[in-house]
């Protein structure tokens, strides 16, 4: 897609050539004119006055903000219960929507799946939509596109969120495009400006080395996808009153491009970081990939799961799946046990929220320390081995 400008509204003012970090537009016979050098950054369309320049197509008909009201949640169900991440969007939905003055709806797609609505208007729904037909059984991106799009553009939410699944992080995308809106992918944070009723999205970027916030000022819904764990799941209120409605579902199989043919589940063990009590975690201090062998008879011992830096992932000594921080998975164990980390603030980032945070480290100024319950300085390679023999003498994993 390409710059272009509305000629009827350009009063050329000039305000888009000030604006232009490239010196790629000017005006030019009293309009503003796009040159070759443009890159559509897009920096002109914010702060052209006059509403002159786009980038795409501008269909008739302009969106007009104020008629988009609710939030809503893309509730996510695998085989007939709930994602984890569907909870946990639902209790920030309602954190959302209570700040708008709004409600908090979920929208739930699937077969025989009505009994999931009532958990989720106990974790904060006011509205259920719900999007019952056989065709929906199990995830297909065509017809969960069309179904969810079709409501979107019937119902107008303010604010939709998904969960950055593998479902959310392929549906989300085609639902954004088919509606003309954009989307903040892997969200670590939302929150409401109240006064132009924004949704500020804070992602990553740039690696990891810096927080962006991003915001969709012309365009609804605004759509995010957040990661699984960033946000906590609420307490659910089974006294919660809320409303089921169901959505009509027209559809055949001939109007889907892909069938599924037979669902094979991969038997392997899945590093669940995002609902682990304990977590053990290692860094560059333990100097090689030799080191995560004594982490895991660690972690085996307190009866937890394994983790690492991203300096850990990056030099391949542990798969990416093990990464916490702000690049990697949000956790937040009852014990989180850091070794060899020095406690960069993107790690902490993933594990500040830890209700007890263990640190080993030489390095007395390491900044893990200042956010460890208890610090320990010292060579890791001496102090766990201790660790394990004592765990190990009182039976400590089987009690944890």
């Amino acid at each position: 897609m390409e710059l272009k400008v509305d000629l009827e509204k350009c009063t050329g003012c000039g305000t888009c050539e000030l604006a232009c970090p490239f010196g790629a537009i000017g005006i030019v016979d009293g309009k503003a004119k796009v040159f070759e050098s443009c890159v559509d950054c897009g920096a002109c369309v914010d702060q052209c006055p006059e509403d002159a320049l786009f980038i795409g197509e501008r269909v008739a008909g302009e969106v007009k903000v104020q008629e988009y009201r609710n939030v809503w949640v893309f509730a996510e169900q695998r085989d007939g219960a709930l994602t984890k991440v569907a909870h946990q969007l639902m209790g920030k939905a309602r954190q959302l929507a209570d700040t708008l003055g709004a409600s908090a709806e979920a929208v739930l797609l699937g077969h025989n799946v009505e009994p999931l609505a009532q958990e989720l208007i106990a974790d904060g729904a006011d509205t259920v939509y719900l999007a019952e037909h056989p065709l929906l059984d199990r995830y297909r991106t065509d017809a969960y596109a069309k179904v969810l799009s079709d409501l979107i553009e019937h119902k107008k939410p303010e604010v939709v969120l998904f969960g950055a699944t593998t479902v959310g992080r392929d549906l989300a995308p085609r639902i954004s495009q088919r509606i003309y809106t954009g989307l903040t992918a892997d969200c670590t944070g939302l929150e409401i400006d109240e006064s132009e009723r924004l949704l500020l999205q804070t992602r990553p970027a740039f690696g990891g080395n810096i927080m962006a916030t991003i915001v969709c000022p012309r365009h609804r819904p605004q759509m995010s996808t957040v990661r699984p764990g960033v946000m906590r799941a609420p307490q659910p209120d089974k006294t919660r009153k809320g409303t089921v409605e169901r959505v009509p579902v027209e559809m055949d199989e001939q109007d889907l491009n892909v069938k599924i043919l037979q669902v094979v589940k991969e038997a392997r063990h899945r590093v669940n970081l995002e609902d682990a009590k304990i977590i053990v975690s290692g860094g560059r201090g333990l100097g090689s990939p030799d080191g995560f062998g004594l982490i895991e008879q660690l972690a085996e011992a307190l009866g937890g799961e394994m983790g690492s830096s991203r300096a850990a992932v990056d030099a391949g000594w542990i798969d990416k799946e093990h990464q916490v921080g702000q690049t990697g998975k949000t956790v937040h164990p009852d014990l989180y046990v850091a070794c060899g980390i020095s406690g960069a603030i993107q790690h902490q980032a993933g594990m500040k929220e830890s209700k007890f945070i263990v640190a080993i480290n030489k390095d007395p100024a390491a900044p893990i320390f200042q956010i460890a319950d208890v610090g320990i300085v010292g060579d890791l390679y001496k102090v766990i081995p201790e660790m394990i023999k004592q765990l190990k003498a009182v039976g400590a994993g089987s009690k944890i």
